[in-house]
C-alpha cells in the first residue's frame, strides 16, 4: 500500500495513499510541534523523524518502533542507500570562551542489531552536509577543506582516497552500479576559468585521469545533474549578478559534459533565467525551461539538438514521471499553478490542471497520481495540499486548520522496476472532486483599455508547442548550419544598415525607387525631417522587396510597410512648403 508522510505544526503522520486517503492504521501519529526533520529511505522500508527530543526510527510495512535516539536538537538526517548508516546534523556550536564546538555530524550503524555511533566529523555549514554514497555504499565521499575524502565499505576510521585540486567548492557521485565516477567543480579565480572535470574512482592522480573537463567564465556556483546511466552530466552555471543588466536573476548557462570526453554549451533559444533542467529516465534526453516570462520549454538529445519545442507559457518547474513516459510542466511559486502534463513518446498535452498558490510538486512511484502542497515557510496561509490524476482529475484534497501550517509533504519512496509504466490515457478519471479553481483576480489594465475587449491588445506574443505550428516543408538546419545563416544574417543586416547612411543617390536611383529628390531648405531642421523621412521609405523599399520574394515578415515589419502612405504625404508636406 503507497503512503506518504505530512509534516507541520500539528505534529507528523502517514497516510495511505490512493485510492483510501486515509490516515495509517498502524502508525501512531505524533502531535509534537516541534518536528523539525522527517526522511523515507531511499527504498521506502525505514521512516525517521525527530520531535524535538529524539529520533525515531520505523518500519514502514508495520510501523513497529525500530530504534530511537536522544538527539533533540537534530535538524537534518539522512539515511545510507542500503539503510546501513543514519547521519544526522545539528547546528554547529563553539565554547563560551572560543574553545572548539563538539562535533555535530554524527554516523550511527542500522545495521548492527543495536544502534551505535561509527563516527562523528566537525561540520559547520548546513550546505552540503551530508555525505555522499554510491548506491552499492562502497564508496563514501564528503568534502573537507577544498578536497573531497574517500572512504570505502563504510570504515570511516581510514582515508581510502583524497580527491586534491586547487580548491574543490562541489563535488556529485554517478548514480548506478560500479565503477563509481565523480563530477568536481572548482571555481575560478584571479582571472582563470571556473571548470568541471569528471573522474572514475580511484584514478585521480597523472595528467590524463580525468574522463571529461569542461571550463567556463561566468559561474559563482554550478548544479551539477548526473543522468541515470552515469554517462553525462548537465552543469547550470550561474552568476550572482548580471553585468548586461538584462536580469534580476544573474546569468545562467547550460553546460554538457560527457564521460567519453565531449562538451558542449546548450544553446537556448531564448535569453533570459534557466529555471529548471530535469534528465528523462532513460537518460538520452533532458528538458529545459528557461528564458524571460513567458518561459520557453525545450527537450534536447544527447547531442544538445532540440527534439521538441513546447513554446512559451507561464512555467518555471519541469518533472518527468519515474517511469519517463509522462513530463510535466509547471509554474510555481510566484506564478499561478497552471500545469501542462504532457505524454513523451506521443508529445501530446494530456491534461492542464491548476494546483493555485502550490509552493510544492512531486510525483507517486508508481508514475499515476501527482501531489501538489503549499508550505510554510514559503506561503504562511492557505496551507494544504492536493493529490491528483495525472489526467487532470482531483482525487483528494486537504485544508491545514486556521493557525497551523504544513512543512513536508513527501511520497514513500519503492524501489526501481517496481512500478511498470502503464499505457497512457487521455480520458479524465472520475474524481469526487471539482478540479475547478476559483477565478484568478483580474490583470491590471490601464484605464484606456478598460472598456476595449481583452484580444484586443497583448503583453507578448505567445509561441504555439511544435505540433501545433504550421507544418513546414523545410529540412531541419543543423546546429553549424544555424549558426552560419545566423552570421550570414548579421552580415547581410550590418551591410544594409551601412548603404542606409550613405549620402542619397543620384536623381536617376530617386526617380526609379519613387523617392523625392534631395532637397536643401536651409533649415537645418527641416532638412534632418526630410532625410530621416527618406531612410524610413527606403527601408520600407527593403521590405516589400523581402516580402514579394516570400519570405515571411515580422509583425512590425508588416506595421511599417503600412505607413508608407502617411510617410510619404508628410514629406511632401515639408517639401511643398519649402
Amino acid at each position: 500500500m503507497r503512503k506518504y508522510a505530512v509534516r507541520g505544526s500539528d505534529g507528523i503522520q502517514l497516510v495511505l495513499g490512493p485510492p483510501k486517503f486515509t490516515d495509517s492504521e498502524t502508525f501512531q501519529r505524533d502531535p509534537s510541534k516541534n518536528c523539525k526533520v522527517s526522511r523515507f529511505t531511499k527504498d521506502g522500508k525505514l521512516f525517521g523523524w525527530c520531535n524535538g527530543e529524539v529520533i525515531n526510527i520505523v518500519n514502514c510495512s508495520d510501523s513497529k518502533l525500530l530504534h530511537t535516539l536522544d538527539l533533540p536538537k537534530v535538524v537534518s538526517l539522512e539515511f545510507s542507500p542500503k539503510n546501513t548508516i543514519l547521519a544526522t546534523w545539528q547546528t554547529y556550536t563553539t565554547g563560551k570562551d572560543g574553545t572548539a564546538g563538539t562535533p555535530n555530524l554524527q554516523l550511527y550503524d542500522l545495521k548492527s542489531g543495536k544502534i551505535s555511533n561509527v563516527k562523528s566529523f566537525i561540520q559547520k555549514k548546513m550546505e552540503n552536509w551530508s555525505p555522499h554514497w554510491s548506491d552499492d555504499e562502497n564508496i563514501c565521499a564528503r568534502n573537507v577543506n577544498n578536497e573531497v575524502h574517500f572512504f570505502e565499505n563504510n570504515n570511516f576510521d581510514t582515508i581510502a582516497n583524497k580527491l586534491h585540486l586547487q580548491k574543490v567548492s562541489d563535488f556529485e557521485l554517478s548514480p548506478g552500479e560500479r565503477p563509481c565516477k565523480v563530477a568536481v567543480y572548482v571555481p575560478g579565480s584571479k582571472g582563470a576559468p571556473s571548470f568541471v572535470r569528471l573522474y572514475q574512482y580511484p584514478n585521480f592522480s597523472g595528467p590524463n585521469s580525468a574522463l571529461a573537463n569542461k571550463s567556463f567564465f561566468k559561474a559563482d556556483r554550478v548544479a551539477m545533474l548526473w543522468n541515470s546511466k552515469a554517462t553525462a552530466v548537465l552543469v547550470t552555471a550561474s552568476t550572482d549578478v548580471d553585468k548586461t543588466g538584462a536580469s534580476y536573476y544573474g546569468e545562467q548557462t547550460l553546460h554538457y559534459i560527457a564521460v567519453n570526453g565531449e562538451s558542449a554549451v546548450v544553446q537556448l533559444p531564448k535569453n533570459g533565467p534557466i529555471y529548471d533542467v530535469t534528465w528523462n529516465k532513460n537518460a538520452t534526453e533532458f528538458c529545459v525551461v528557461y528564458g524571460f516570462m513567458p518561459a520557453k520549454a525545450t527537450v534536447f538529445n544527447l547531442k544538445c539538438d532540440p527534439i521538441f519545442d513546447f513554446g512559451t507559457g507561464p512555467r518555471n518547474a519541469a518533472f518527468y514521471s519515474p517511469q519517463g513516459h509522462i513530463l510535466v510542466l509547471a509554474g510555481f511559486g510566484n506564478l499561478r499553478g497552471q500545469m501542462e502534463v504532457w505524454d513523451v513518446k506521443k508529445y501530446k498535452l494530456i491534461s492542464k490542471p491548476t494546483a493555485s498558490d502550490a509552493t510544492f510538486f512531486s510525483w507517486c512511484p508508481n508514475g499515476e497520481h501527482i501531489i501538489t502542497a503549499t508550505c510554510s515557510p514559503r506561503l504562511r496561509v492557505g496551507n494544504g495540499y492536493k493529490i491528483w490524476h495525472y489526467t487532470g482529475t482531483l482525487l483528494h484534497k486537504y485544508d491545514v486548520p486556521a493557525n497551523s501550517e504544513l512543512w513536508q509533504v513527501s511520497w514513500q519512496p519503492f524501489p526501481d522496476g517496481v512500478f511498470p509504466a502503464k499505457a497512457i490515457v487521455y480520458q479524465a478519471v472520475p474524481g469526487d472532486l471539482p478540479t475547478q479553481e476559483s477565478k484568478p483576480a483580474e490583470a491590471y489594465r490601464p484605464p484606456a483599455l478598460r472598456n476595449k475587449p481583452v484580444s484586443s491588445y497583448k503583453l507578448h506574443e505567445d509561441e504555439p508547442p511544435q505540433s501545433m505550428m504550421p507544418q513546414s516543408t523545410e529540412k531541419p538546419v543543423s546546429k553549424t548550419a544555424l549558426k552560419n545563416q545566423k552570421k550570414r544574417e548579421a552580415k547581410k543586416a550590418a551591410k544594409q544598415e551601412s548603404k542606409m547612411d550613405e549620402p542619397a543617390e543620384s536623381d536617376s536611383t530617386n526617380v526609379q525607387n519613387n523617392t523625392p529628390v534631395a532637397v536643401n531648405t536651409g533649415d537645418p531642421e527641416t532638412d534632418k525631417k526630410i532625410k530621416n523621412l527618406k531612410k524610413k521609405l527606403k527601408a520600407i523599399e527593403q521590405l516589400k522587396e523581402l516580402q514579394s520574394s516570400g519570405k515571411t515578415l515580422e509583425k512590425n515589419q508588416i506595421e511599417k510597410i503600412q505607413k508608407e502612405d502617411v510617410l510619404l504625404k508628410e514629406l511632401e508636406d515639408l517639401e511643398i512648403g519649402v
